[in-house]
């Protein structure tokens, strides 16, 4: 059993969720989800679920497909060349991986990586 694994099922058991937060995805990470460019989330995520705990979520729920294209090498973040937004902006901007999700928030993902 994985971290991230136990961390959701003791989260459920206790905490209340948010009843919405919207996941956006482009500049190809919605080929990941099966080309969905937005999700909305209702009444699956803890409260305190920090952004880093997000991507793991994402990563174990709704990813269909290639999740190293999305998590980093050590499996606790975004990967470099996917830009992380909190209600357009940069995370980096809002605290980063640290930052706390709030109710009614917006996270997008957009790779910068392109072939060519």
């Amino acid at each position: 059993v994985t971290v991230s694994v136990l961390y959701w099922v003791a989260m459920a058991a206790e905490a209340p969720v948010l009843s919405k937060v919207t996941l956006e995805f482009s500049g190809g990470c919605e080929l990941l989800v099966n080309k969905q460019s937005k999700i909305v989330v209702d009444s699956k995520i803890p409260t305190g679920t920090t952004l880093r705990q997000l991507v793991l979520w994402i990563r174990d729920h709704v990813l269909a497909e290639r999740p190293d294209h999305f998590v980093n090498a050590t499996g606790d973040g975004i990967r470099p060349g996917v830009l992380m937004l909190v209600n357009d902006c940069d995370s980096e901007v809002v605290g980063g991986h640290d930052y706390v999700v709030e109710e009614g928030d917006s996270v997008a993902f957009i790779s910068t990586l392109h072939g060519g």
